[in-house]
């Protein structure tokens, strides 16, 4: 598990009365980043599950512009301190969650101020203690197979710069304390002690170490479980927000919180960021207050319990509350190991799932979204593996993925060969068949072939390799690579050889 944390834009945004009830203007905005520290190598927890995985939320605020007092100047660095008004704002906001949520704290929290330094130097402790360099190298050039990620992408430095840009506290699980930046006026920073401060209650009851951990072995799991707790931790402080106008979320009707997204241009960093780690960065705020707010009702917070001992399995569920509820879950895929056939030269860098966000992410770097999200919509199971060559840093980039039905495949098929193609700008010998797409590439062969309701593909190798999985899968035969183009022979035939060249010429006259 890993520290949540909350950020602070530089520049003002605001949304009017998103929520019926809520009284005045909102002017500014809170972004909470979830830093979930990865327990093994999986492709998105490097952005989210690895060392900092961010997500971001909206908050109302009133006064003055965040990180700055009302004359307008920055308050002095604390060092780690408690002041008395601190302590007593925190003890109350604890209370309203305490009662807000139903759970009661167990044991006393530890409460404190931090510099920005104090804060950045955590968070880089955070990223070396929990991730090694070889498993967030393999997570980047993972999501570069991808094409999720330009190549020679320094993810590390990035992060931590855009992390630090804004951040204004967190809750760390491991250490139980509660820490919040001390630039940020106290009067400010009640939305992000609501938010941080539900994370430390469901902490003390659900141990989220622990039950974070429990779907390491899966990315796509443990992403659904990242967007249980930061969903429920905004949907917590949305109901501390409607405090005193009679409503609650529950009683809402269905809500869109991407509305409460501002203007993001305060916010370089953000900015600068690839689409995929943006999207990546919202979806356990986003999707996750989405699900989490239909996933309780009817009951409310009485049935927050049931979200943790029956977490859901993949991002569908969070995607879709219903399928959560019917109990659908994702097919079991396997991609077999390709270590004998790639040779020796070759490591294994990834091996994971990507599941419905993931995919939808992939067809989003290629395709128009009108196109990818209902196309990711049809799956129902997937498995990866990434191999990377040890002297010419090549990538090899296998899939499998079950689509809801054969007419599904084929259009996944149709749509991802076009995706395929904007890919790689360099490709010849290309050949299309209904069932059927390949093409060469510098890097090597690319191939995409559906049989039934299931499609693979195997990128940056030879036909051999792709043949011998297609016989492993008890598929039909190849189709055959068109020949190349010969001379006609009866011309071949009708040449005359170069020595009696001279004699024809001078007969011909």
């Amino acid at each position: 598990m890993s520290p949540h944390y909350s950020f602070v834009p530089p520049k003002s945004m605001w949304w009017r009365n998103a929520a019926r009830g809520v009284p005045g203007r909102c002017r500014h905005a809170v972004f909470c980043y979830s830093a979930c520290m990865r327990h093994k190598s999986a492709l998105f927890r490097s952005f989210i599950f690895p060392g900092v995985l961010a997500s971001i939320l909206v908050v109302c605020l009133a006064g003055p512009a965040v990180g700055q007092d009302a004359k307008g100047t920055a308050p002095a660095p604390s060092n780690g301190t408690v002041t008395r008004e601190f302590a007593a704002v925190a003890d109350e906001v604890l209370e309203q969650m305490s009662q807000i949520t139903g759970l009661k704290l167990r044991e006393p929290l530890k409460k404190t101020l931090r510099s920005r330094d104090e804060i950045r130097a955590y968070l880089v402790q955070q990223l070396n203690d929990d991730k090694n360099p070889q498993e967030r190298y393999a997570d980047t050039r993972a999501a570069e197979a991808f094409g999720l990620l330009p190549k020679n992408f320094d993810l590390d430095p990035f992060l931590i710069d855009l992390m630090t840009e804004q951040i204004a506290g967190l809750y760390d699980p491991k250490a139980r304390e509660f820490y919040i930046a001390d630039w940020i006026p106290v009067s400010e920073q009640k939305p992000v002690m609501a938010h941080e401060l539900t994370h430390a209650l469901e902490d003390q009851y659900f141990n989220l170490e622990a039950w974070s951990k429990a779907a390491k072995s899966n990315g796509d799991a443990t992403m659904a479980r990242e967007a249980v707790l930061e969903g429920s931790a905004m949907a917590a402080m949305f109901d501390y927000m409607l405090q005193g106008t009679g409503r609650s979320l529950k009683d809402l009707p269905d809500f869109d919180p991407s509305i409460l997204m501002g203007d993001m241009t305060g916010s370089p960093k953000l900015q600068a960021a690839p689409q995929f780690i943006k999207d990546t960065l919202l979806f356990p705020y986003l999707s996750g207050f989405r699900f989490n707010a239909a996933a309780m009702k009817p009951a409310g917070w009485s049935s927050l319990g049931t979200l943790f001992s029956k977490p859901p399995v993949s991002t569908q569920q969070i995607l879709h509350p219903a399928l959560y509820k019917a109990g659908k879950t994702p097919k079991v895929v396997s991609v077999p190991s390709f270590e004998k056939q790639l040779s020796s030269d070759w490591i294994k860098l990834e091996d994971d799932t990507m599941g419905e966000f993931g995919w939808r992410e992939v067809l989003k770097q290629f395709l128009d979204d009108k196109r990818a999200v209902p196309l990711a919509e049809q799956w129902e199971g997937d498995h990866y593996i990434v191999y990377e060559h040890k002297q010419t840093k090549k990538l090899v980039l296998a899939t499998r993925i079950a689509l809801a039905s054969d007419e599904a495949a084929a259009r996944f098929l149709g749509q991802y060969s076009e995706a395929l193609e904007k890919k790689y700008t360099e490709r010849k010998n290309l050949l299309r068949k209904p069932d059927y797409f390949s093409f060469d590439t510098p890097d090597g062969a690319v191939f995409l072939r559906c049989f039934g309701s299931e499609c693979v593909t195997l990128e940056g190798t030879g036909r051999s390799v792709f043949a011998w999985w297609n016989t492993e899968l008890k598929w039909p035969p190849l189709p055959e690579q068109p020949q190349k183009p010969v001379a006609d022979p009866t011309k071949v035939a009708r040449q005359l050889p170069p020595s009696s060249v001279p004699a024809a010429v001078a007969a011909a006259k």
